[in-house]
């Protein structure tokens, strides 16, 4: 091998300024003289051809333009893992002598050298180095662990990796650094191109390892289920942008994990993840961007619970392509869930007014605590959930439904698409005729409610009846009411009555809101109290 080119080169990750690739060939190139190395860039733009040169073909790349030459001079093999944290913590020899530390010291006209200076300041580099629990050497280009036991010797206390964007060209030498580290819980080797083994592997580098990041690193969900056998503890796992297409089921792997990324892989269906939702303990999945375009439960009916994803409480489900609610409408099949995100989805454009939009959702899952990050408002439910049952009051009447239980007999097809209304049905009884109207015209006779306003402590103050846009806020109503009332400048406290909600008193909390956020209607008795 020629001078400056590592025996292992073929398959090894370098890097040449600032672009990053995998050595394909090592040798000469036809009419050239000297050893050139074929390069498999990164990114395509920094190539020039295909791995081919004058006709004949010294290697292959993905990419029609992906490949070029270089010479061995330019390329950096990367450093060891020791070497790269000296570095980047200031703890190397270069700069002690940069800093001037040095083993002579002049007194007057007397120069006295200190005898073994250089092993003291290497124990003191030893202390400082032994102290480090969280090391972060992203971009400083580490190739292989170093010496044996080196970094067990040096940094015993270290608990948190980042080894992201370097040049480690294989999961072994991630096991060869790992191994050396104790008490390890945190690994971060995203953006890291290497190569995974093709057989079942056990290795104890990871049995404290709680958070490990596989971001970018071309991993295949097969070579994910070999290697977590040496996972035992792991509970969070990051697989982001990984082309990972086809799930298999992990049947006695990853039974600890929490959370699981899977964004930014082209999953071939919704159906895969089935083979995953047997995880027992799995409470956040993130599946953001990964082309899915409906979620199915088969193993349950209308308003019942799945047995799938029994611990789920977080999922991620933006920039998908769901275009139907009646994935929606699954969610609520999901026994824990609580926190949602699914902006960016086709289905979100079939309702113009955003706020219907939300409305919509929260309605139809019911146990959901957080939408898009935004928290869920008991009022909010509340009046997302009456809002629902009268927007599709017609719907059902004409589908089957009653106000008579025994003739209540709704079809399918409305089940199918309304799973939740028999059970909002329940919560606030069935729809009354006259509150049936339907999607209205936003008319100011529309909005207009008449409400008859009561102050339950005051006896002496009789009931009066007021006319009120539904748009109208609360702290509007509360300053329209200290005029109307003659009140002295104490804090208002509102509720409200309504003949649907017998015996139940519903507090007006939030002084930004309009009243029809409360849901409202004319007929209606707020009651003021001070």
């Amino acid at each position: 091998m020629a001078a400056g080119v590592p025996p292992d080169a073929l398959g090894r990750r370098v890097s040449c300024g600032t672009d990053y690739g995998t050595v394909r060939y090592v040798g000469s190139v036809s009419r050239t003289a000297g050893i050139w190395l074929g390069i498999e860039w990164d990114d395509p733009q920094r190539g020039k051809h295909d791995g081919s040169y004058e006709g004949t073909q010294y290697f292959k790349c993905r990419h029609p333009k992906g490949g070029s030459f270089i010479r061995p001079n330019k390329a950096n093999f990367g450093v060891d893992f020791l070497t790269a944290v000296k570095d980047r913590y200031g703890l190397n020899d270069k700069q002690d002598v940069q800093n001037g530390t040095q083993n002579t010291v002049v007194f007057g006209t007397k120069t006295v050298e200190f005898v073994g200076m250089d092993s003291v300041a290497e124990q003191q580099r030893q202390v400082q180095l032994n102290k480090l629990v969280d090391i972060s050497v992203r971009e400083c280009a580490v190739s292989h662990a170093g010496q044996e036991e080196e970094i067990s010797r040096t940094c015993a206390n270290m608990r948190h990796i980042n080894l992201s964007k370097n040049l480690i060209s294989s999961w072994e030498t991630v096991i060869a650094i790992a191994s050396q580290v104790q008490n390890l819980e945190t690994l971060n080797v995203s953006e890291n191109k290497m190569r995974f083994p093709s057989t079942s592997t056990f290795s104890s580098a990871f049995s404290n390892l709680k958070i490990l990041a596989l971001n970018q690193t071309e991993i295949t969900w097969t070579e994910v289920l070999l290697c977590a056998q040496g996972w035992p503890v792991l509970e969070e796992l990051y697989l982001s942008s990984n082309n990972i297409t086809v799930l298999e089921r992990p049947d006695t792997v990853l039974q600890t994990l929490k959370l699981l990324d899977l964004s930014d892989n082209q999953l071939l269906d919704g159906d895969q993840l089935h083979l995953i939702a047997q995880l027992p303990r799995l409470e956040q999945l993130i599946l953001r961007n990964t082309g899915i375009s409906s979620i199915h439960f088969p193993d349950a009916g209308f308003g019942c619970k799945t047995k799938m994803f029994p611990s789920l409480k977080r999922l991620a489900i933006n920039d998908n392509k769901i275009s139907q609610w009646s994935s929606i409408n699954e969610l609520d099949k999901l026994p824990s869930l609580r926190a949602l995100q699914c902006n960016n989805n086709p289905f979100m454009d079939t309702e113009k007014n955003p706020e219907t939009l939300i409305q919509l959702i929260i309605a139809k899952i019911s146990q959901l605590e957080v939408l898009n990050n935004c928290e869920i408002l008991p009022a909010e439910r509340r009046g997302a959930e009456l809002d629902y049952r009268k927007i599709f009051g017609k719907d059902w009447l004409e589908a089957g439904g009653h106000w008579n239980p025994e003739k209540n007999k709704p079809s399918e097809e409305f089940l199918a698409a309304h799973p939740r209304y028999p059970a909002l049905c329940l919560k606030y009884g069935a729809p009354e005729e006259g509150e049936l109207k339907g999607r209205q015209p936003l008319t100011l006779k529309n909005q207009l409610l008449t409400l008859t306003i009561k102050c339950p402590e005051k006896p002496e103050q009789k009931p009066v009846e007021k006319k009120l846009p539904e748009s109208m806020t609360i702290q509007k109503v509360k300053g329209l009411l200290y005029r109307l009332l003659k009140i002295p400048g104490s804090e208002l406290k509102l509720s409200y009555e309504s003949s649907k909600l017998e015996g139940k008193e519903v507090e007006l909390d939030n002084d930004l809101k309009p009243l029809q956020f409360y849901s409202i209607e004319s007929g209606d008795c707020v009651l003021v109290r001070w």
